[in-house]
């Protein structure tokens, strides 16, 4: 053609193709060819390229169809593919070829086959479609290309990995906690799904924000537990557990419920004065659930079954009206109306809910005028001071108290037997009456700011208490119980001792004993020293301050016969060591026998064997067990034996106790010496003692046993007293007999050293009176039998004993040649004395005790008898404390001195009087033994000496010797 000026390429697209591309260069060759040169080919640089060749207006040109080839490529087939399970997932795979290639799709290496199983379907894409995909549908799928033509064949993996969406659980849908007690709560979810999902909390209030882990709030590691520090009412709410993951967030709610405990935020105290119109305590409180709040004061409930409701209220009254409980929301009212000085006081509010309750206590004070206590009637007698109390209740307690008596003021110039005691709440007047003037009305007036209050007190007469009623008589061998009833009129002052009186009957004489009134009163009381089978008839008799009054009926009553022992009553002591019991029994009736002995068996409860039998005197009260074994059951019998037999056994139960690691015994082993050794040494020490004064007495003054032994002692001033106390025994002839009582309780005579006569009006505040003096010089008889019991007549003894001792001296009987003598223990009655007085002392076993005998001579300190306070008048006493009594052990000291007391004696042609105590006339209390004038001194205990006196209770002397059965 000729020289070409310009030679393009256009691509497929119409594009002409720029000569600076990097995928495509264009080269002149040559004036008349161009070469298209395509790098990288590939199917789209397949298509039909133009060459168009241009010579000034000319132009010519030419095609070139390309094509490429293209292997099986897989452009887009990522691994894994995640989906949601229950979605319609659609597994991508992307297969490129030329020519395009055949897509086969396989699972866990086997070929789906589509016709089986239809939620698999190959869209014309040749995706693979499964609808509903399920987590089991997971696993790896080959994406597989074919092109038979070329038996090309590539194929590509893909994981199909199927994400489930979280499930929560709650493990508590609701939680429940108590506010400002520093509790913490915790609320937990469990969260399930795949992947596993992550957990977050947050309050429905406010969804948008999370709660994080700080002072208020904690989590767990994986965050389903969460727990809510210090609670407060503020944090109840509804909390929302959230759980995330791929699949997409699952929420559920916890509720937290906060109780808060009451709390009471209002109460006040409260003033008022007496019989105001109304008055209303308030009370509020709160708390979740709402409380229920109730009044109460001490033990008294102000409302009676379930407090009103805050919905319903109610009104809750007392019976009579006064108090109205009223309650409504958180507020509770107790209105009072008239209150009354009683009502004043510490009410308590308490608010009680499901969660606890809170209770405070709020002070009422009224003010009132005085209140006058005290027992308007007071009994007593002229020349006996007594009290009159006014007692006073006010508020304020700054109170005037004035005591009138006919309009005049006391005390006054006119009255000089009143005095007037005051203490800060009371005031007490004292009357001494000296004649029937001094009793009727005395007034006593209070007054403080708020008002004056007046009272009439009337001062009585006391009398004697009218006679008990025996209702029942008990008898038995040797002893009866007399059951009875109280005067039905103690006089006005309390009834302080019951005489009792009992005769065989037949008999003139009384025998009688007289029973203290303790604590509870006293309803029985038992007589003793009675004999078997002997019908006796007994009386009583009430004695108050006063005196005593008229004896009741007299009833009859028969003795049982002679037969065993009651059994004894047992008591048990435990030793410190633990295994070791002291068993103490107290001798009841002996059958009208005396008791010759008592058998002890003990065993351990466990064992068949009794230990070996103890045969104890009668004269024991107690036995030791020791050595026992430790923490063991025993029992033990205590049997008393009298000549007709045994008694039923009295029985004791006991443990002994644990075993301690260290015993008592084996501390004092090696601490010290035992007791036997320390009693040995002390009387060592006593006796050296007396030895030491004896010699003392006989070097300076001739006198003491040692004296005696080396010979008479010379006549002194001591023989001189002797002397004069001989005569002041012979010229006295007074008859009137002295006697002492003493009762196996308290082992002491029923006299007291000194004191008010008496015991019931008369307080502190009286001072007590000087009482008479009177004195006596005391000569002992000899006794026929030393026995303890009741003063009673010869032909009723018994040998009874722990009875009461009566100790009496008394002028000589009617002459009589046979004297009294004490036979062994077959006699059960003595014989009576029927010689004269003088004689019986000739006669008697019993050695007397010698003038001479160089015991101090208490002439210059006579006897003073002290009636008994409670019975007598208070004229009856005496300023010195009386000499104690003797034992009659001393009986037996000297018997060759009984000559000289002999002589005395029989020089008298008078009976003998053995106490001398001019203007003396007994008490009542003393128990006197009288039959015809002639002593009956069966059982009796007098002193020996005759320069010491008779003991009494109020002696601060050593008492009397004692055996088992009390006081020789």
């Amino acid at each position: 053609i000729g020289g070409v000026k310009g030679i393009d390429w256009f691509s497929p697209t119409g594009e002409k193709i720029e000569t600076n591309r990097q995928d495509i260069t264009v080269i002149r060759n040559d004036e008349t060819s161009s070469t298209l040169t395509i790098y990288n080919a590939n199917v789209e640089s397949a298509g039909t390229y133009k060459c168009v060749a241009t010579s000034g207006d000319q132009q010519a040109e030419a095609t070139v169809n390309v094509k490429i080839y293209q292997k099986i490529t897989f452009k887009n087939a990522p691994s894994p593919q995640e989906f949601t399970e229950g979605d319609n997932a659609v597994i991508v795979c992307d297969v490129v070829s030329s020519p395009p290639p055949t897509v086969i799709w396989k699972h866990k290496r086997a070929k789906i086959q589509f016709e089986k199983d239809v939620r698999f379907k190959l869209l014309n894409n040749n995706h693979l479609q499964i609808r509903g995909i399920k987590k089991t549908d997971e696993g790896v799928y080959t994406c597989e290309g074919r092109i038979m033509a070329r038996g090309e064949i590539d194929f590509r993996a893909i994981r199909v990995v199927v994400n489930v969406l979280p499930t929560v659980r709650v493990r508590q849908a609701e939680v429940n906690s108590t506010a400002d007690l520093n509790h913490s709560a915790m609320l937990a979810c469990d969260a399930d799904g795949f992947p596993e999902p992550t957990v977050s909390w947050t309050r429905s209030l406010r969804s948008d924000v999370l709660l994080e882990s700080g002072d208020k709030y904690s989590f767990n590691e994986d965050g389903s537990e969460m727990t809510i520090m210090n609670v407060k009412k503020l944090d109840e709410g509804d909390y929302t557990c959230i759980a995330r993951n791929k699949a997409g967030q699952t929420e559920e709610e916890v509720s937290l419920r906060v109780f808060v405990k009451p709390r009471i935020t209002y109460l006040e105290n409260y003033t008022t004065t007496e019989m105001e119109e109304q008055i209303t305590l308030t009370c509020e409180a709160t708390g979740d659930p709402t409380p229920t709040i109730t009044w109460s004061y001490g033990t008294r409930m102000f409302t009676e079954g379930e407090q009103a409701s805050w919905t319903r209220p109610e009104q809750h009254k007392s019976v009579d009206g006064s108090v109205v409980v009223r309650s409504d929301a958180r507020v509770s009212s107790l209105t009072l109306k008239y209150a009354q000085y009683t009502d004043a006081g510490q009410y308590l509010c308490t608010a009680r809910n499901t969660v606890g309750e809170n209770s405070q206590h709020m002070y009422l004070e009224v003010r009132y005028a005085p209140k006058i206590l005290g027992s308007v009637a007071v009994y007593t007698w002229e020349g006996n001071p007594a009290n009159i109390s006014c007692e006073i209740l006010a508020h304020p307690n700054e109170v005037s108290i004035v005591w009138l008596r006919d309009g005049l003021q006391l005390p006054n110039a006119n009255i000089s037997n009143i005095k007037i005691y005051n203490t800060p709440s009371a005031s007490y007047l004292e009357v001494n009456p000296d004649s029937q003037n001094d009793f009727g009305s005395y007034n006593c007036t209070a007054s403080n700011e708020i008002g004056t209050e007046s009272k009439e007190f009337i001062l009585i007469q006391a009398d004697v208490p009218s006679a008990p009623v025996i209702t029942q008589v008990e008898p038995y061998s040797s002893t009866a119980q007399l059951l009875f009833d109280e005067p039905e009129a103690s006089g006005g002052v309390p009834v302080l001792k019951y005489r009792a009186e009992w005769r065989a009957v037949g008999r003139n004489k009384w025998v009688q004993r007289v029973y203290e009134v303790q604590e509870g009163g006293l309803k029985a009381v038992t007589v003793t020293g009675l004999k078997p089978e002997t019908e006796y008839e007994a009386k009583m008799s009430a004695i108050n301050g006063k005196g005593e009054g008229e004896s009741s009926s007299t009833v009859s009553f028969k003795t049982e016969p002679v037969r065993e022992p009651t059994p004894p009553k047992l008591e048990g002591t435990l030793q410190l060591k633990g295994n070791a019991l002291r068993v103490n029994w107290i001798k009841q009736d002996d059958g009208g026998s005396p008791i010759t002995h008592y058998l002890v068996r003990y065993k351990a409860r466990e064992e068949s064997d009794w230990k070996p039998e103890i045969r104890l005197p009668s004269i024991s009260e107690h036995v030791l067990l020791s050595g026992l074994e430790w923490d063991t059951e025993y029992d033990v019998f205590v049997v008393a034996e009298n000549q007709q037999g045994k008694s039923q056994p009295g029985t004791l139960s006991f443990r002994t106790s644990s075993e301690p690691d260290a015993t008592p015994d084996s501390m004092e082993d090696g601490a010290g010496l035992n007791t036997g050794v320390i009693v040995g040494i002390l009387i060592l020490v006593c006796v050296l003692l007396l030895l030491a004064v004896d010699a003392t007495c006989c070097f300076l003054n001739k006198c003491g046993l040692l004296m005696c032994l080396c010979g008479k002692p010379g006549t002194g001033s001591k023989g001189k007293d002797i002397e004069a106390g001989k005569a002041a025994f012979v010229k006295d002839e007074s008859k009137e007999p002295i006697v002492e009582v003493r009762t196996e309780d308290g082992l002491t005579a029923n006299h007291d050293a000194g004191g008010h006569s008496e015991p019931n009006e008369t307080t502190p505040l009286t001072e007590p009176e000087r009482l008479a003096e009177a004195a006596a010089t005391v000569v002992d008889l000899p006794l026929s039998m030393a026995t303890n019991s009741d003063t009673f007549d010869l032909s009723q003894s018994s040998p009874v004993s722990d009875s009461t001792t009566l100790t009496s001296s008394l002028t000589g009987p009617p002459p009589d040649p046979k004297p009294a003598t004490a036979t062994g223990p077959e006699t059960s009655t003595p014989k009576s004395f029927s010689q004269p007085l003088a004689n019986s002392f000739l006669s008697s076993d019993a050695p007397l005790v010698d003038l001479a005998d160089p015991q101090p001579v208490q002439n210059e300190a006579p006897l003073t008898v002290q009636p008994d306070p409670n019975i007598t008048s208070a004229a009856f006493s005496t300023k010195e404390p009386p000499c104690p009594a003797l034992s009659t052990e001393t009986l037996l000291k000297e018997p060759e001195k009984e000559p000289q007391l002999t002589s005395l004696l029989h020089n008298s042609h008078e009976p003998i009087p053995l106490f001398t105590s001019p203007q003396i006339v007994p008490s009542m209390n003393h128990e006197l033994q009288l039959d015809k004038g002639a002593p009956q001194a069966s059982e009796t205990h007098l002193p020996q000496d005759g320069s010491h006196a008779l003991g009494t209770a109020g002696s601060s002397g050593p008492s009397a010797p004692q055996n088992e059965y009390g006081p020789l």
